[in-house]
């Protein structure tokens, strides 16, 4: 038989924040391993920038295209930066949301009711559009409905630029510290600019080596967001 708390409360608390912190605890692993991912991607794309500036180094003649090769990978590792600082200001806002649930489950335990928290609402409102956790954050976001913590479902009505920062051509001053912290010393003068002097490519072949591994980079950053 159903017993009176039950009746009164509907789902059993104890179960319900057993399974709100099952999913935020599943979500910080997620944003753990993508984060270790991009951390790799950094280190790689660091190693880029220096074989470039060392074939620079050893061939003069390709020194043109092998500034504009340090150019374009200190645009893309600018990128993974920004997309990195991102996933761990969402991990802790993240872990945010879980210590206010646990506070809200204790007063429920304590006082026998429950507010809606508005500062679990917004905080859940950010992380749910986060491509990388919108599954399981949409799956949270009902619990913590039926428990009376959050006031209505989440939706995607709040502006989400924040989500898009990155996609935009990155500032050559920005560009220019990346390379300076990177190549320090070794950063040679033809280096300062090259963008508006995209001339032809001298060979074909590394153009296109160039670019097949940009194109792998960016499809382990889309990768890391779906």
């Amino acid at each position: 038989m159903q017993s009176v708390k039950s009746f009164l409360w509907g789902p059993d608390p104890e179960a319900q924040k057993r399974k709100c912190n099952a999913l935020v605890r599943s979500n910080v692993r997620k944003l753990d391993r993508d984060i270790m991912q991009l951390r790799t991607l950094d280190s790689k794309t660091r190693s880029l920038i220096l074989a470039a500036s060392k074939r620079a180094q050893r061939n003069p003649s390709q020194a043109k295209q092998a500034a504009q090769e340090t150019r374009i990978f200190a645009r893309e590792l600018i990128r993974v930066r920004k997309q990195s600082a991102r996933l761990a200001t969402s991990k802790a806002q993240l872990q945010s949301v879980q210590m206010q649930v646990n506070e809200a489950f204790s007063v429920r335990k304590i006082e026998g009711s429950i507010r809606a928290s508005t500062g679990i609402m917004k905080d859940v409102n950010s992380l749910v559009r986060l491509p990388e956790l919108t599954g399981t954050m949409r799956e949270l976001s009902q619990e913590l409905v039926r428990a009376g913590i959050i006031e209505e479902m989440v939706g995607d009505s709040l502006p989400d630029s924040e989500l898009l920062e990155g996609e935009d051509e990155e500032a050559e001053a920005e560009v220019d510290k990346v390379l300076g912290e990177i190549l320090k010393d070794r950063l040679p003068a033809s280096a300062q600019k090259t963008d508006d002097v995209v001339a032809a490519q001298p060979e074909e072949e590394e153009e296109e080596d160039q670019e097949e591994v940009l194109a792998q980079m960016r499809g382990r950053l889309e990768a890391l967001k779906s």
